[in-house]
C-alpha cells in the first residue's frame, strides 16, 4: 500500500470516527440546524504556556453531504496507551491532530484547566515550545488515538 493511499485510507476512516461520534445528522427535518462540532487547539501564549481553545469546525456546502478541509497531512498513525498512562509536561512533538477513537483522557494546560477527551474528540495540537501540557488516560480501559502529522509549508 502507497504512502497517499495510506493517507487517504486514514483520513476516511477518521471521517467515519467523526460522523460516528460528533456529527451524526437528524433523520428528522432536513432544515434543522446541525450540532456544531469543535476541535481543542493547544498553543503556546505569549507567556510560553499552553493554553486551550474551542474552534468550531465550519463545515460548506456539498453535493449531499457537507465538508471541512482539513490542513494537509503527512502520515497516519494509531496509538494505544493504556489505561491510567500519565504523561507529566510535554509539549507535542510537531503539529498535529490528534483524535480521541476510543477510551478517554483528560489534557491539563495553564492554570490548571482540564479538557475531558471522549471517543471522537479532536485535538489540534501546536504547543510545540514551553511549558506544554499532561495528559493522561481516564479509567481502566486503552485510548485509542489517531494521530495525523500536518504538512510543513513544503509539504512534507
Amino acid at each position: 500500500m502507497t504512502r497517499s493511499s495510506m493517507v487517504a485510507l486514514s483520513l476516511a476512516f477518521v471521517a467515519g470516527a467523526i460522523v460516528g461520534h460528533v456529527a451524526i445528522p437528524s433523520t428528522t427535518a432536513q432544515a434543522q440546524a446541525h450540532k456544531p462540532v469543535f476541535m481543542t487547539r493547544l498553543y503556546t501564549g505569549p507567556d510560553n504556556q499552553t493554553h486551550a481553545e474551542e474552534v468550531e469546525v465550519k463545515f460548506s456546502a456539498g453535493s449531499g453531504n457537507e465538508g471541512f478541509k482539513m490542513m494537509p497531512v503527512t502520515a497516519a498513525e494509531l496509538r494505544r496507551a493504556p489505561g491510567g498512562n500519565f504523561s507529566d509536561w510535554h509539549v507535542g512533538p510537531r503539529r498535529q491532530y490528534v483524535i480521541t477513537l476510543s477510551g478517554r483522557g483528560e489534557i491539563e494546560v495553564a492554570g490548571g484547566k482540564k479538557i475531558a477527551i471522549e471517543p471522537g474528540h479532536i485535538n489540534l495540537i501546536e504547543d510545540l515550545t514551553g511549558k506544554g501540557h499532561i495528559t493522561k488516560v481516564v479509567g481502566s480501559e486503552d485510548r485509542v488515538t489517531l494521530q495525523l502529522p500536518i504538512a510543513d509549508s513544503a509539504g512534507r
